[in-house]
């Protein structure tokens, strides 16, 4: 397949192989179904974010559109997700609103370099103690966020830190609202309700409209979109990059890869949930470029920062969508509910607004996945709280950073703890007719060679975790020897530092003998020390398949290359000859 075909975007594809009535009336359900639920979750997620409730949709509008015809994923539907709240709110606590756009626009351009280099399939690899640590980390700071509005408390410019933020509301406590806390806790119950009993009804839509229309008639003392923002500006803006300084783009560099990383994770999960639940198949890189490019495009409205969001994208499948034009037609429709419904917008409390984020922290806490990894390894368990402390308490960048560097560092001790060295084994000589050799006989010191002949079994990777292990070779021969027989037909694969320390002990051991035998490395672990090896060392090793090839040899005295034994090549291309001789 042709390079440029595998950055086709799924729309062409499913659109190209026929598309009728029956699917556009499918996707048009779906479609209006996402809508109706994405209406006000935008507006909520934007308010959480310190932005304006249009701003929220002006985002899953654009962002949706786009990511949903140029992605890589049949089923995606983007938009402002929960996962961007804290990072977002942030960037426009230290840099205004206009850094924010910076950093959206600059993470939009490391998505589309990210996608274009093929790195897609690299995100696969951040572990779930990293990703759920960090996840139920944001979901503690969406609620500690809407405690204000849950409670109805009256303070201005609240610290984003978890802890000034709390010490700040709790020194306006005389100001709790009875009536907004009774609304509040009568919507997150009547969501929770409607999700269990009623799950196809779009709950968080019916328990806004509901509230609002509470709050008009009774007339009840709580706050509403309208008072505390005013008319909503229902329009979609004109492009503009009027809020680019070069001067802040260094300082913003860290948030832009922060809003990146999130934004590329969390629309590859969604996807691959959407791939599980229909039997699909999505194009990474692809997505990660709809992704950069639906973040400029946002960015350039004065839009929120996006990507794939899970809840919205399962709600389309379940509604029966055939293709991305159920996303597309998603954005038209709230394009619409935006321009028409406007003015009845402004009376929705913001009570309801937080009770619709308390449900959305408590859907991306996780906390199952969280009790099963604390029961796991002590390193896992250090990786999730480590993570999970340091989004709540300090930053989510340096959680990222720290959590993915503590992750490396547990999987190279486990990876380290995989290899080993086997010598001739210590035993009582008493003791030997009660041992058994691997083939099933009698057991054989040495494996039934020479005394002079030493034999040294490697196993597992060797990398520079493991490098210890080749250094310690020799203490397990013991006396010098004549021969030494090296077995690596267990040993996976070798990095540049396992093949140094490797051939320092080629070095050493024909120092002390005569002869060395290399026995059953693989290509990879042959090219490794091709590279790393000296070649004066390397043409004095033979180089041998099996290990039944080396006792035949050593056994009838041989010296020169037989048909399973052979010097290394000279250079790269024999490579293989090695390996077979």
């Amino acid at each position: 397949m042709a390079d440029w075909k595998l950055f086709l975007p799924k729309s062409v594809t499913v659109l190209s192989q026929g598309y009728g009535l029956p699917d556009f009336r499918a996707d048009s359900i779906a479609g209006l179904t996402v809508a109706v639920v994405a209406l006000p979750l935008a507006m909520a997620l934007a308010i959480a974010s310190g932005a304006a409730p249009e701003v929220g949709l002006i985002t899953a509008v654009v962002a949706g559109l786009l990511i949903s015809a140029l992605g890589g994923s049949r089923f995606q539907i983007g938009g402002p997700t929960g996962a961007f709240v804290v990072i977002v709110y942030g960037v426009i606590a230290q840099y205004g609103y206009d850094g924010l756009l910076m950093a959206t626009l600059m993470a939009g351009g490391i998505l589309i370099a990210a996608g274009l280099a093929r790195v897609g399939t690299l995100i696969k690899y951040i572990p779930d103690p990293v990703t759920t640590g960090f996840t139920s980390g944001i979901a503690v700071i969406i609620m500690a966020s809407q405690i204000k509005d849950i409670l109805g408390l009256e303070a201005a410019n609240v610290p984003a830190e978890l802890i000034p933020k709390l010490e700040a509301l709790w020194a306006v406590r005389d100001t709790l609202s009875l009536p907004a806390l009774g609304l509040s806790a009568a919507c997150v119950a009547a969501i929770l309700l409607l999700r269990r009993h009623a799950p196809r009804l779009p709950g968080f839509l019916i328990v806004t409209v509901l509230a609002a229309g509470l709050v008009a008639v009774t007339q009840l003392p709580v706050e509403t979109i309208g008072s505390r923002f005013g008319e909503m500006n229902a329009r979609l803006p004109t492009p503009s990059l009027d809020f680019w300084r070069w001067d802040n783009a260094m300082a913003l560099l860290p948030s832009a890869l922060t809003i990146a990383l999130l934004a590329g994770v969390e629309s590859l999960l969604s996807a691959v949930v959407g791939d599980q639940m229909t039997g699909r198949r999505h194009r990474s890189n692809v997505e990660l470029v709809a992704q950069g490019v639906a973040n400029v495009a946002s960015a350039a409205v004065g839009g929120l920062p996006a990507t794939g969001a899970i809840a919205r994208t399962a709600t389309n499948i379940r509604s029966g969508a055939r293709s991305p034009v159920a996303g597309m037609l998603h954005a038209v429709f709230l394009l619409l509910f935006m321009l028409l419904l406007s003015p009845m917008m402004k009376l929705v409390p913001m009570a309801a607004l937080a009770a619709i984020l308390v449900v959305v922290a408590l859907n991306m806490a996780e906390a199952h996945r969280f009790r099963l990894i604390l029961r796991t390894s002590h390193g896992d368990r250090a990786v999730l709280l480590a993570t999970f402390g340091l989004t709540v308490l300090v930053d989510l960048t340096v959680a990222i950073e720290v959590g993915m560097v503590l992750a490396a560092f547990v999987f190279m001790h486990r990876m380290a703890g995989l290899a080993s060295i086997e010598g001739r084994p210590p035993i009582i000589e008493g003791d030997a007719e009660d041992l058994h050799s691997e083939a099933g006989g009698r057991y054989a010191p040495n494996h039934g060679l020479p005394d002079d002949i030493g034999v040294l079994t490697f196993r597992g990777p060797l990398f520079f975790g493991s490098a210890g292990v080749v250094k310690d070779a020799l203490d397990r021969i013991g006396a010098r020897k004549r021969i030494y027989i090296l077995r690596l037909e267990e040993v996976p694969l070798i990095d540049p530092t396992g093949a140094f320390a490797f051939g320092d002990l080629l070095k050493r051991l024909l120092d002390e003998g005569d002869e060395v035998l290399v026995v059953g490395a693989g290509h990879g672990v042959l090219r490794g020390l091709l590279q790393t090896t000296p070649k004066a060392v390397l043409k004095r090793v033979r180089f041998v398949r099996t290990f039944e090839a080396a006792r035949r040899r050593v056994l009838n005295g041989s010296r020169g290359p037989d048909s399973e034994t052979a010097g290394p090549p000279s250079g790269e291309p024999a490579a293989s000859q090695a390996t077979a001789g």
